[in-house]
C-alpha cells in the first residue's frame, strides 16, 4: 500500500488535476503542493458548485485535512490573501490547523510582474506568452540569491536590507532597459509588512513536519501545478514555466527524500491542449478542434485564455512516463469525446522524412515535426458523460481506453467522465496499489 503519492500533468497542462487530487484527498490526510505559484489554476465543481484555486491545494475543501504549501512554490502574498478571502466568502475558512506554508518560500512582489509584463511587452511577436504574474523572475532572484523568503520577514533588519537590494537592480532594469515605472522602497515595504502579517501565523518547518507524518505513517498526496511539458529543463524550451513539474521535484521542492514517494499518478486529458505559444504537433484548427474546445470548456482558470486543442499525443504521454516514473494515469475529460465520429492518436512523428516515436532530443525540432496518425472509431450510439462503471461505457469508448493504455504503456487507474467529483471511475486506487 502506498502512503505517498505524487500527481503529476502529463501533457502542457490543464489535466484536471485539482479534481483528481480532491478525490484523492478522501485517503490523504496531508496535501502538499511542490512547486509553481498563482499561474496555476485548478477549478473543482462539487455539488454544482464551481471552486477556482491557484496556491492553496486542492486539499482545502475537504474537512480534516492539512494543506502544506512546500519551498518550490513561490508565494505572491496580495494572490494568496485574495484566494483566502474569497475561499472564506465561499465558507471554507484557512487557518494554520488546515494551511501550513514553508517559511523558504521565496515572494513574488510587484517589481517582479512588472519585470514579466515589461519583458513580454518588449518580445513582441516572439513572446513567450507568459501569465505575467511575476513567476519567472521569482524564480530568477532565488537563483540569483537575491529573493526575499517569507521567514525573512521574522527578521525586519534583515527583511529591509535584502528588499532594499532587489529593488535597487529591478528599478535600474525598470528605468534604464524598459522605460517602466518604478516603485518606491517605502511603500513597498509597508505594504508588504502589511500583509504578512496574516500570513505569518501559518509558517511552519514544513520538512520536519512532513517527516513526522511519515514516521506516523499518515497518507500523503503531493501535488504539482503545470505539465511535464513544461518543465523548464525537459519542455518544449524556452516556451515552459520557470519551475520543474516533474515527479521529482516533489523532493526538492518539499524537503523529503526520494526513497519517500512510493507511486506516481499521471494525469491526462482524453485529447491535448495547451496555452499559449510554443510547438504543438497534434493542434487542430478545424471543427473537431472547435468541439474540443467547446465541449471541454478550453478556458485557463487563472487567464481565461482559449486553449489550444488537438489529438492526443502518445509520445507526449510516453516522455511524461519516462521522467517522472509514472505508475498509472488518470484519464480526464473522457466525456469531450462523446459524438465524434472518429478519434485519432498520435504514435509517432514525421520528421525530415523520418518515422520517431519518442520524443526529440531537442523540443526546438517539434516545430518541424508532424504526427503520424492512427485512427479509432468513436461512440455515437450512447454516451461517456457522468457513467461510473467502465463496463457501462460505449464499446468504442473502452477499446479508446484500453488503446492508450498500450500507447503509454501504464494502465489507467482513474477515470475521470465529468467535471463533479462523482462523475469518476477508480479502477485502481493508487493509495491502496
Amino acid at each position: 500500500m502506498a502512503n505517498n503519492v505524487v500527481v503529476v500533468g502529463m501533457q502542457w497542462g490543464d489535466e484536471g488535476k485539482g479534481k483528481i487530487v480532491d478525490l484523492l484527498m478522501e485517503q490523504a490526510e496531508i496535501v502538499v503542493r511542490f512547486q509553481g505559484g498563482h499561474n496555476a489554476g485548478h477549478t473543482l465543481v462539487l455539488d454544482g458548485r464551481k471552486y477556482v484555486l491557484h496556491l492553496i491545494p486542492s486539499g482545502i475543501l475537504r474537512d480534516g485535512r492539512m494543506c502544506v504549501i512546500g519551498n518550490g512554490v513561490v508565494v505572491d502574498p496580495t494572490a494568496l490573501l485574495q484566494e483566502i478571502d474569497k475561499l472564506g466568502a465561499m465558507g471554507v475558512m484557512i487557518h494554520p490547523g488546515n494551511l501550513k506554508i514553508s517559511p523558504l518560500v521565496n515572494l513574488i512582489l510587484p517589481c517582479h510582474q512588472a519585470i514579466d509584463v515589461a519583458r513580454e511587452a518588449r518580445k513582441g511577436q516572439s513572446k513567450i506568452g507568459t501569465t505575467g504574474r511575476g513567476i519567472g523572475p521569482a524564480y530568477e532572484d532565488c537563483v540569483a540569491r537575491r529573493g526575499i523568503r517569507l521567514g525573512d520577514l521574522l527578521e525586519p533588519s534583515l527583511f529591509e536590507s535584502k528588499l532594499r537590494e532587489m529593488l535597487d537592480y529591478h528599478n535600474f532594469m525598470l528605468h534604464h532597459f524598459y522605460q517602466a515605472p518604478v516603485f518606491a522602497y517605502d511603500t513597498l515595504r509597508d505594504d508588504l509588512l502589511r500583509m504578512t502579517e496574516r500570513l505569518l501565523p501559518l509558517v511552519a518547518d514544513v520538512g520536519r513536519f512532513l517527516e513526522q507524518a511519515m514516521q506516523q505513517q499518515r497518507p500523503i498526496l503531493f501535488e504539482g501545478a503545470q505539465g511535464t511539458m513544461l518543465d523548464v529543463e525537459h519542455g518544449t524550451y524556452p516556451y515552459v514555466t520557470s519551475s520543474h513539474t516533474v515527479a521529482g521535484n516533489a523532493c526538492i521542492g518539499s524537503g523529503i527524500g526520494p526513497g519517500h514517494l512510493q507511486y506516481v499518478l499521471g494525469i491526462v486529458k482524453a485529447y491535448t491542449t495547451r496555452v499559449g505559444s510554443g510547438p504543438f504537433p497534434t493542434e487542430l484548427t478545424d471543427d473537431v478542434g472547435q468541439h474540443l474546445a467547446t465541449q471541454g470548456h478550453e478556458f485557463g482558470a487563472t487567464t481565461g485564455r482559449p486553449r489550444r486543442c488537438g489529438w492526443f499525443d502518445a509520445v507526449v504521454a510516453r516522455y511524461a512516463v519516462r521522467l517522472s516514473g509514472i505508475s498509472g494515469m488518470a484519464l480526464t475529460k473522457l466525456d469531450v469525446l462523446d459524438g465524434l465520429e472518429q478519434l485519432r492518436i498520435c504514435t509517432g512523428y514525421r520528421y525530415r522524412g523520418e518515422i520517431i516515436d519518442t520524443m526529440p532530443a531537442n523540443p526546438a525540432m517539434l516545430t518541424e515535426c508532424q504526427p503520424v496518425y492512427e485512427t479509432l472509431p468513436g461512440w455515437q450510439r450512447g454516451a461517456t458523460a457522468g457513467l461510473t462503471l467502465f463496463d457501462q461505457l460505449p464499446d468504442e469508448a473502452q477499446r479508446y481506453v484500453r488503446r492508450l493504455e498500450q500507447l503509454t504503456g501504464i494502465p489507467v487507474a482513474v477515470l475521470s467522465t465529468g467535471p463533479d467529483r462523482m462523475q469518476t471511475q477508480i479502477l485502481s486506487h493508487p493509495f491502496r496499489s
